[in-house]
């Protein structure tokens, strides 16, 4: 008999971008869940919908119970709680989500001796960013002799494809400053704080600016890589317009960006607004990795990077790779754990070549370090 998978939240865009994966990659039947009573979109081969609130718990451990293997794309994952990771790991079935939530993730890796002792294998963050950019990272290291600092940027274009969840992450990381690991020490940062222009690849080279974000990558990154002093990751948007907007938000009141109908209405009107804007500025995205080391004994910076035209199908990809090998028996290590950690190189690459997306990678002597 076929596998099959169940999508929790897999109505949304980037639920079904892991589903398209899944059904070009694997012969597995995908369930797609959502607070719906049918599904608000046609349903392709191998794929079938069962409404499904989070919140239902009773529901959500029968669901889990007939299936082989769970992916958890209902965000914002910093409003979310674990009973869908706690249930896996209950009934010992594989687990795999694209939490973008530093808060979410530091309390699901605190889940990991009890799902070893289950032997239930579970991987956070599998997207794109977090996800394939964690990945670049450890490609990247491995390549060096040491490594002391990595800097890892994001553009994407206008919505990326996905839908207002994730203006809801957006707008909710906003909300209170973060810590960072900086020159060896852990150093509070504020949100949407710290400009830069750096060099992306075309079409994303329009002079966009970056920006300092709390990110599971700054987390995961620091904890998996000790040796690094400096984990840096900043984020921006095309057209640059938006991050102008977005940095005006900071100013706003503490209180007034707390409010959950103050963020729901900011998430609705950003929504809104790329909804148009996607016509022109597309919906793609530009990672940019630059690691500073030393290799054969001189001082490096490795610098990488990689681009879509469709941030959501790349973050379909990122999942969809790893649940494939999970569902191989090719990543069967009981735990919890970021996917930097347990996903080999060699896996990573085979995987993404077969999706054909490009990871650009190189050594440059130091005299580049200003690049970064």
């Amino acid at each position: 008999m076929a596998l099959t998978v169940l999508i929790i939240g897999g109505s949304g865009r980037i639920g079904r971008s892991v589903a398209a994966d899944l059904l070009r990659y694997t012969d597995v039947t995908v369930t797609l869940t959502g607070r719906r009573s049918q599904a608000a979109f046609k349903l392709q081969s191998r794929q079938r919908y069962q409404q499904l609130l989070v919140s239902d718990l009773v529901g959500v451990g029968d669901a889990i119970a007939n299936h082989d293997l769970v992916i958890h794309c209902a965000g914002p994952f910093r409003t979310r709680d674990f009973n869908i990771l706690a249930q896996c790991i209950e009934q010992k079935t594989p687990y795999i989500d694209v939490a973008d939530s530093p808060d979410y993730v530091s309390e699901a890796l605190a889940f990991k001796d009890v799902a070893k002792a289950a032997g239930v294998t579970c991987i956070v963050s599998t997207g794109v960013f977090p996800g394939i950019s964690n990945s670049m990272v450890r490609q990247g290291i491995e390549q060096l002799e040491t490594a002391d600092q990595v800097h890892l940027s994001y553009l994407v274009a206008g919505s990326g494809g996905a839908g207002v969840t994730v203006m809801r992450t957006t707008f909710t990381e906003l909300q209170t400053p973060f810590e960072a690991t900086v020159n060896g020490e852990r150093t509070v940062i504020q949100p949407y704080s710290g400009r830069e222009i750096l060099p992306f690849p075309s079409p994303y080279n329009s002079g966009a600016g970056v920006y300092w974000f709390n990110t599971v990558e700054a987390l995961t990154l620091a904890q998996s890589f000790p040796q690094l002093s400096s984990v840096i990751t900043k984020f921006g948007s095309l057209p640059d317009a938006y991050n102008r907007l977005t940095g005006l938000m900071t100013l706003l009141p503490p209180s007034w960006l707390r409010q959950p109908a103050t963020v729901e209405f900011l998430s609705q009107v950003s929504y809104a607004m790329t909804q148009v804007t996607d016509r022109f500025s597309g919906t793609g995205i530009a990672i940019r990795l630059a690691i500073t080391g030393h290799h054969q004994g001189q001082a490096i910076t490795y610098l990488a990077t990689a681009t879509h035209p469709d941030t959501a199908a790349a973050a379909g990809y990122g999942t969809g790779s790893v649940a494939q090998l999970l569902l191989a028996g090719q990543l069967a290590l009981p735990g919890v754990w970021p996917v930097e950690q347990v996903l080999p190189t060699s896996l990573f690459e085979k995987t993404l070549a077969e999706r054909g997306l490009v990871i650009n990678g190189k050594i440059h002597p130091s005299s580049h370090h200003a690049d970064c």
